[in-house]
């Protein structure tokens, strides 16, 4: 298999001290640009890959930087490797640290372990709580998102801030477009029918029929190391296809119905940068997140992007994170 070839990516970082700029509850719009997902390479990736012991099983994820903790969230069926841009780019200023979630990646589930939203976040918690995080800035898109929203809602204490990317809200969860990837799962053989295609064959990956048309706006993605990556575990064994069939059919239940008064309550500011071609979600989700949020920080289109821009543009990530974090105030001291 090829090894991907990245662009330079140009630009900077915003400084850390810079201040909250344009940052209001106005609504951006932007053009997309012609920047990559340069980071860590897959041998990079599964050098630093650690596992923690957790009651839910053994949880992979890979760690950058120091200084307080931020959280990855993946999307499906996507693992850690999505933020390979994100980490060295915010491991100046953060903790940054990419878990698989249960089912996906290189994540050992526990035996009868359930891998619905609501054991994602009781994971997540637990994973915290064994690496000695008290409380993390969290950035999520699609399923990690709405994991994301469960765990600020259920605990609020755990969440500083929180940047959401193309992801689930309240009245669209699960899309509609996810629909006959759960009939697949349901049926076992959403795996073998659209997954094993798309790693056996890169360049259907990446055709209009596969996962690149549907949520890639560069036609070059995803990578051969990421289709490699993301996939390659989830084939694996036939208990990981099953594992994956059960996360897609979890999603079946709308798990953020009646969530929107906790968000509501919540003191963590928030943040959506949505990609304005996403042909999954509904396009009018960015603001019914905006308007779910009490903190909401507002909204950002990236016109053009998909549903797995955060990969395409992690120095988006990168900025909006920063501009963030700089807003914040701490409420107490002692980060861990």
């Amino acid at each position: 298999m090829n090894r991907r070839h990245f662009l330079q990516w140009s630009g900077g970082l915003l400084a850390g001290g810079a201040v909250l700029a344009s940052f209001g509850h106005g609504h951006g719009h932007e053009a997309a640009s012609d920047e990559s997902a340069d980071g860590l390479s897959a041998a990079q990736f599964h050098t630093s890959r650690r596992y923690a012991a957790t009651p839910f099983g053994r949880i992979a994820y890979v760690e950058r930087g120091t200084g307080p903790a931020a959280l990855f969230l993946h999307g499906f069926p996507l693992n850690g490797f999505q933020w390979r841009g994100a980490l060295p780019r915010l491991a100046p200023y953060r903790r940054c640290i990419a878990p698989d979630f249960l089912a996906l990646g290189y994540t050992q589930v526990a035996p009868g372990q359930d891998v619905g939203p609501e054991s994602q976040v009781a994971m997540l918690v637990a994973l915290m709580d064994t690496l000695g995080i008290d409380d993390a800035d969290i950035i999520a898109n699609d399923s990690g998102g709405a994991i994301a929203q469960l765990l600020l809602a259920r605990h609020p204490q755990r969440v500083r801030t929180l940047l959401l990317s193309n992801c689930d809200s309240e009245h669209d969860s699960p899309p509609a477009a996810l629909h006959p990837v759960i009939e697949l799962s349901r049926q076992g053989r959403f795996v073998d029918e659209w997954l094993a295609p798309w790693w056996q064959n890169p360049v259907l990956a990446r055709s209009a029929q596969g996962i690149g048309g549907m949520c890639y706006a560069d036609p070059s993605q995803p990578g051969d190391e990421a289709i490699d990556t993301y996939f390659g575990p989830l084939l694996s064994t036939a208990r990981r296809k099953s594992l994956v069939h059960e996360y897609a059919i979890a999603l079946e239940r709308n798990a953020l119905a009646g969530i929107e008064g906790a968000l509501k309550r919540s003191t963590a500011p928030t943040r959506i940068v949505w990609g304005s071609a996403d042909t999954i979600f509904a396009a009018d989700g960015a603001q019914r997140l905006e308007r779910s949020f009490g903190a909401s920080r507002g909204v950002r289109v990236l016109q053009g992007s998909k549903l797995f821009w955060p990969e395409e543009r992690p120095q988006v990530i990168a900025e909006e994170a920063q501009r963030l974090w700089n807003a914040w105030v701490p409420q107490r001291p002692g980060w861990r």
